[in-house]
């Protein structure tokens, strides 16, 4: 009761921990504020929304896994329970809001337990978008500016022990035994190389190694490799003689006392229920009447892009009480996968694609949003199947990078699984950023990589996602149609086989690599291939560049191919390509030297004849992409003060 008579500044004065323990519907049944602090990013102001608060606490999540809406979390019913017959979990929380929000809460999922909203649309690197503490670290002050809530909540259980990153403990189940398997790769030769296990072995006799050179190859035991338990949770490999640096080395062995990871995904839902709606004092965004939270969105990168579909298909988007989680999901660059969290032996981190972790349970139907059949498993199911049951499915805004459909099987999201193009949900729009890898500094510029056949491209994802997160926020809050999905479609001719992608450009060598779609049966001791899925490439025009997608002004207004790919040095497999980057080939500077080299793609001074054509061309690019809601008008600005200092393109510093 001292609470509720205190002022609140001073009962939740920075550094003070301030204690609640309850029983809540949202299921987090206890909330310690370790620290308050206000004003937060060194005392920056946010134009009309004000100084910044941030928040740090930790939450205790319990389950009842007698509740049918626990029922789906693997291993729940059989993990230690209180004295009240639940099972807990307790969770970092990381909140930051300014004084005067716009009642829309964004929930952003960790990604291996780091913030990436952050740095993906203030600008940003990754030190400042974890650390949020410096004025410097709010970077353009884009989320604070807009008004938002943001919210951070740990959920991956085994995530890197990094400094700054924010952790959850789940229960371990003791007793049970099951198969598991390990792959890791090296950059370097040294050895023996000393590596933890993601679960103890139960019998050690039972493990097993191989080691390939390169994706594609087969497993082999060559001479010198070696094994040696140093204890249950701890291995020390010897390497072949002879051996490349990146080889990748495959164990299988029976492990034993899973974790139950799939709470996680429990506390995604929990954390964001109990502080949008739990009332009183104990919910620090309650506690006020400048906070009314009215909406919230998930939005989550990569790793976590995919845990957000994973929180979508397991119907987690349903609170305990019934009611929406999130009005909104933005999956960013997740492809078609999900992720391995919600089961036994469970590996969250693990991210399948050309290089390694090769059919982990990341890529498994449904793969779209619609309701499908698959002829592979025999299964009927999609991602808002659960949903569709309660009434709580939300507005999706999936936005991917070119890389996706090269590395991640992007086009599954698009066609069903025999091929044939699907249209998607009404509640639903796709977006891929044409020419874009997987992720970028804003300040990227085109760079040598000794790894890969071509240059890196520059292409820079934030200011597609800043315009993207605008439109999604007037959808949940006023019903406003967002843009159209820009996506590479088999009905528009935009997408296309790989033999189909590309005309025939000089040191542009496509051989028609990308990720293969392999429909894996997860049985020990290791996974086996009964089928595959289709997957099809975006299309691109004379100039090498996609034709579908947001063309952000660097591709709309060219200088250079930008591709979503690259090939590795010497790879010659079907899915050698280097994992999450992509390239860049310019054009050449006069009509002569592209004659000369029989290259189709025209040349810079064919596209910008004269002074002030190139300006003038990402003048008018930038006017027609804010017209559509794709481009915010400070990025327009930007955009066309890039080209006019030569920047745009990023072929240069």
């Amino acid at each position: 009761m001292l609470l509720r008579r205190l002022p609140l500044a001073r009962a939740l004065a920075m550094g003070a921990a301030v204690l609640w323990s309850g029983t809540a519907l949202a299921e987090v049944t206890r909330f310690e504020v370790l620290s308050r602090e206000a004003p937060a990013l060194g005392g920056r102001s946010f134009g009309a929304r004000g100084q910044a608060e941030k928040i740090t606490a930790r939450a205790t999540i319990a389950l009842d896994p007698a509740n049918p809406r626990n029922a789906v979390i693997a291993d729940l019913d059989r993990a230690p329970r209180n004295a009240e017959g639940r099972v807990e979990a307790t969770t970092d929380v990381v909140i930051l809001r300014p004084a005067r929000p716009n009642g829309t809460l964004v929930f952003d999922v960790l990604n291996r337990g780091r913030k990436l909203l952050t740095g993906r649309t203030l600008d940003t690197d990754t030190a400042a978008s974890s650390r949020l503490d410096r004025a410097e670290d709010g970077g353009n002050g884009f989320l604070l500016d807009q008004g938002f809530t943001l919210v951070w909540a740990a959920w991956q259980a085994d995530a890197p022990g990094e400094a700054g990153a924010m952790r959850i403990t789940v229960p371990v189940v003791p007793g049970i035994t099951g198969p598991s398997r390990e792959e890791w790769s090296f950059t370097d030769t040294a050895g023996p190389k000393r590596v933890s296990l993601s679960y103890p072995a139960a019998d050690r006799e039972s493990a097993r190694l191989t080691v390939r050179a390169r994706t594609d190859e087969e497993r082999a035991t060559p001479p010198g490799l070696g094994l040696r338990f140093i204890d249950d949770s701890t291995v020390e490999i010897a390497r072949p003689d002879g051996m490349p640096a990146g080889e990748i080395y495959e164990l299988t062995y029976t492990a034993r006392d899973p974790r139950v990871m799939g709470m996680g995904l429990a506390a995604i839902r929990d954390v964001t229920s109990f502080l949008r709606r739990e009332g009183g004092p104990a919910n620090p965004l309650a506690a006020e009447e400048r906070s009314g939270l009215d909406r919230a969105i998930g939005f989550g990168v990569s790793q976590s892009g995919r845990v957000l579909r994973d929180v979508l298909y397991f119907g987690m988007n349903e609170d305990e009480a019934g009611r929406i989680v999130f009005e909104g999901m933005m999956p960013i660059i997740p492809g078609a996968r999900r992720s391995f969290t919600n089961a036994r032996f469970a590996q969250p981190g693990r991210n399948p694609g050309p290089q390694s972790d090769r059919l982990f349970p990341v890529l498994q139907f449904p793969f779209t949003y619609e309701v499908l059949d698959d002829p592979v498993t025999g299964r009927r199911d999609g991602l808002l199947l659960r949903c569709r049951l309660t009434n709580t499915c939300p507005m999706v805004m999936q936005m991917d990078s070119e890389f996706e459909f090269w590395g991640s099987q992007a086009s599954l999201l698009v066609t069903d699984p025999l091929g044939r193009h699907i249209d998607l949900p009404p509640n639903v729009r796709a977006y891929m950023v044409a020419g874009a890898p997987h992720g970028n500094a804003a300040d990227a510029v085109m760079r040598d990589t000794p790894a890969c056949t071509l240059p890196l491209n520059p292409v820079y994802q934030g200011p597609a996602l800043r315009a993207l997160l605008v439109a999604m926020e007037r959808w949940v809050r006023d019903g406003v149609e967002p843009p159209s999905s820009r996506y590479p479609m088999l009905a528009h001719g935009t997408l296309v086989r790989a033999e189909l992608v590309y005309p025939a450009i000089p040191g542009l060598s496509y051989r028609g690599q990308y990720v293969r779609a392999d429909a894996a049966e997860q049985v020990a001791p290791l996974p086996v291939v009964r089928g595959g899925y289709p997957v099809f490439l975006p299309r691109a025009g004379l100039d090498g560049n996609a034709i579908a997608g947001i063309r952000l002004p660097i591709i709309e207004v060219p200088r250079a191919t930008y591709i979503g790919w690259n090939p590795q040095k010497d790879g010659e497999g079907p899915q050698e390509l280097c994992t999450q980057v992509g390239g860049v080939l310019p054009f050449a500077a006069t009509r002569a030297e592209r004659e000369a080299r029989r290259d189709p793609r025209p040349s810079i001074e064919e596209l910008y004849p004269e002074a002030g054509s190139y300006e003038a061309a990402v003048g008018a690019a930038t006017a027609g992409m804010v017209a559509e809601r794709l481009l915010l008008p400070a990025d327009a600005e930007a955009a066309k003060a890039a080209a006019r200092s030569g920047r745009l393109s990023g072929l240069s510093p």
